[in-house]
């Protein structure tokens, strides 16, 4: 049993990256995983201000939702990011997300696995590609950490396309179960 955390960092109800979140932690629940979800989606996350206190004091100094998050992070043995693709990269809020886990840099963290589920309403498949390097770049700074996997739904412009897909959803369900 592994200590799972999957965080959607999707701002819009009903999401396609949200649903494929939900379907990943589904499958790894019925594997017999320890499993939380977290949104982003009404928490109040600022923008890192660089100070680098946080490495120092071991979290961050902004009081808001994202030391909570961090500390989720912290404790998880696996990390799975789900994020709608905006402009080919992942969405701004889980950036803000990731620069504010700063503190994680210097930490006794537990996680070693690192999954990326994505949206995109484009149906060119660079989308993920560009993602993933940005993930990759993240997981990069921690050592012993490595990129397990990742799927990405191409095409997937409206609110609930994903759910029409049972071949993606169930490749979803399928990558978390394997956790």
């Amino acid at each position: 049993m592994k200590n799972v955390l999957v965080i959607s960092s999707s701002l819009r109800t009903k999401s396609n990256s949200e649903a494929m979140a939900q379907e990943f932690a589904k499958g790894a629940v019925e594997a017999g995983n320890k499993v939380e979800v977290v949104s982003l989606r009404g928490k109040k996350i600022a923008f890192c201000m660089g100070c680098l206190a946080c490495q120092k004091k071991g979290k961050c100094v902004i009081k808001d939702d994202a030391n909570a998050i961090t500390e989720k992070m912290k404790k998880a043995e696996v990390i799975v990011f789900a994020t709608p693709i905006y402009y080919y990269e992942m969405s701004g809020q889980l950036k803000t997300m990731l620069d504010r886990a700063n503190s994680l840099y210097t930490s006794d963290f537990k996680f070693r696995e690192i999954y990326l589920l994505a949206s995109a309403a484009d149906t060119d498949k660079k989308a993920m590609n560009i993602a993933k390097r940005g993930i990759s770049g993240w997981i990069a700074c921690f050592d012993g950490v490595k990129f397990k996997g990742g799927i990405c739904a191409t095409g997937a412009e409206n609110p609930g396309d994903v759910k029409e897909r049972a071949t993606l959803l169930k490749k979803v369900y399928v990558m978390g179960s394997k956790v």
